[in-house]
């Protein structure tokens, strides 16, 4: 059972280096065969259609305010920890802020368009209140945890790691892989992995699958250095800000390994014969490829060929 609450066992991780194939920041390495991400794998779970519109397509996705507003608000929390103990303050953190957004909007020019006024010119007020609400999230983020008690052994980290494959499979190996927000490091070695929400807790009743990603992490770092982390820990920085952790055991990231192989066979049968079907949801409102989906009276565009193994 998932749990809410702030304490934990890492509360004052050393920064201690982490053994293994890990990379901080920067371009994931390449890696042989085929990959599988959690928002990946989220996709197909969620409709594989849009696994495919995102994964064999390449169909873009029109920016959005709310994402945009996540990954500013990630890029400040990261940057807050180089800072030195006593200095990350709520106030040193909210004077991050708009430097964050300059320098996104400098690498991703095409995010000007969220705030265009159609003139050449910057839509000042929704702007402004775009920016203040991404400072709400941070003072939030301040009641729930404080910075000058930790010390992460690392930010932004890249993780990956192959499941082999079974006996008579000939696809290869599967690539696990993806993007911590932080892990921390007790002195007695304790992992705790963290991740950082812009959005509302959810309910008890979804929080499994919310916790999904966190499994997939834990799953991950346990085959790189063979330690199970300790605890996995969702900082959700909306609404009124809630924190749910997760003491992961062997036997449930078993499960999680089972799942996933058995989600890339799934994978793999569609993207052998092309069948990848719609599921229509509540989720459907976000989507940005209505007009190409059948539940919708779009028509996708026509499906690849050669058919190969689909590629995360």
């Amino acid at each position: 059972m998932s749990t809410t609450g702030t304490d934990s066992p890492a509360a004052d991780p050393a920064a201690a280096a982490v053994p293994g194939q890990v990379q901080e920041g920067g371009p994931a390495p390449d890696s042989r065969g085929v990959s599988l991400s959690p928002s990946r794998a989220g996709d197909f779970m969620q409709c594989p259609l849009l696994y495919r519109f995102r994964v064999i397509d390449k169909l873009p996705q029109k920016p959005s305010a709310a994402a945009t507003r996540g990954t500013v608000v990630h890029a400040v929390l990261e940057q807050l920890f180089d800072l030195p103990r006593g200095a990350r303050t709520p106030d040193a953190a909210l004077r991050m802020l708009r430097p964050a957004w300059d320098e996104l909007l400098t690498e991703r020019p095409e995010l000007a368009e969220l705030f265009d006024d159609g003139d050449g010119g910057v839509r000042a007020e929704e702007l402004a209140d775009w920016l203040s609400g991404a400072e709400k999230l941070l003072e939030r983020y301040f009641t729930l945890e404080d910075p000058n008690r930790l010390d992460p052994a690392r930010r932004e980290l890249y993780v990956e790691t192959q499941l082999e494959p079974a006996e008579g499979d000939e696809d290869g190996a599967l690539t696990l892989r993806g993007y911590v927000d932080r892990l921390d490091v007790a002195p007695g070695g304790d992992l705790r992995v963290v991740d950082y929400k812009t959005g509302k807790a959810p309910s008890q009743q979804f929080q499994d699958k919310a916790l999904f990603q966190m499994k997939f992490y834990a799953l991950v770092l346990w085959r790189q250095h063979g330690r199970l982390p300790r605890r996995l820990q969702l900082v959700y920085l909306g609404g009124s800000g809630d924190v749910i952790w997760y003491d992961p055991v062997e036997a449930d990231l078993l499960a999680v390994e089972r799942k996933l192989r058995a989600l890339w066979a799934a994978i793999r049968e569609a993207t052998r014969t092309g069948d990848w079907r719609p599921n229509r949801t509540r989720l459907c409102g976000w989507c940005d490829h209505q007009d190409l989906c059948p539940e919708f009276g779009g028509t996708p565009p026509v499906y690849p060929l050669p058919v190969v193994p689909a590629r995360d």
